[in-house]
């Protein structure tokens, strides 16, 4: 979903201030929740290449009273309805072992706690979601990127690791996107790889979004690879 008011780590911060504020206030001070954001909110959170992000795609364990200050959050800054959710619980990147890799970011109002995903973790979450239409395979090279400058570089042994730990087996991961962090850790040259790889997924949202027009209602969850890699090769011929 996109607004005119993308999630900043500035005013995100700000948003669960005020979310965990109104929560209380409907909840009272005796129903704590917790919120494990992830997805683009962790990575804003946690990194500094990309600087913003358009929902905050979260798990969310609270009373019913939380949806009700979500709402509010979003029309008292004009932000979408589902600027926070839990639609993320649907997909095949989700896990019931996220939390137990989830470190402790922020809480507020003594009431709320926000965690968040990162390193290997978020990586494993990326690569099982792969999308190469939005910012999976960026942000994987963006998170590579990071920790390589802390001084702490993620291997392909961390990362299998983390795979594993969350959905079984390496094997849970196409072998495109297999291929994808072997290549990656071998090139190396992260800044290069970084600037390549966005632009490679902003080609294919332009060229959905084309395709999208033309024919509304052709593309799904099941085919958009497909449709990508026909598109491109449409592209590539003239």
């Amino acid at each position: 979903m996109l607004s005119d008011k993308p999630l900043t780590k500035e005013n995100l911060d700000q948003y669960l201030k005020e979310l965990a504020k109104e929560y209380r206030k409907r909840s009272g001070k005796n129903t704590p929740a917790e919120i494990i954001l992830i997805g683009g909110a962790s990575v804003v959170i946690n990194y500094g290449f990309r600087e913003m992000t358009y929902d905050a795609d979260a798990i969310i364990n609270a009373s019913s009273y939380m949806k009700d200050a979500i709402n509010y959050v979003s029309d008292k800054y004009g932000l979408p309805n589902a600027w926070m959710n839990d639609d993320f619980k649907k997909t095949n990147s989700y896990s019931p072992k996220i939390a137990q890799h989830a470190k402790y970011y922020k809480t507020f109002s003594n009431i709320v706690t926000f965690r968040t995903i990162s390193g290997e973790y978020l990586v494993a979450m990326k690569l099982r979601s792969g999308r190469q239409y939005k910012y999976d395979l960026s942000d994987i090279i963006g998170i590579l990127w990071e920790k390589e400058k802390e001084g702490d570089p993620l291997t392909i042994d961390r990362i299998k690791k983390a795979v594993c730990e969350l959905y079984g087996s390496y094997e849970a991961l196409s072998e495109e996107n297999r291929m994808f962090i072997e290549n990656a850790l071998e090139n190396g040259d992260y800044e290069y790889v970084y600037s390549h790889t966005r632009q490679y997924e902003l080609e294919n949202k332009e060229n959905l979004l084309e395709y999208q027009d033309e024919k509304p209602g052709v593309i799904n969850e099941d085919n958009v690879d497909d449709v990508i890699a026909a598109l491109r090769g449409k592209k590539n011929e003239k």
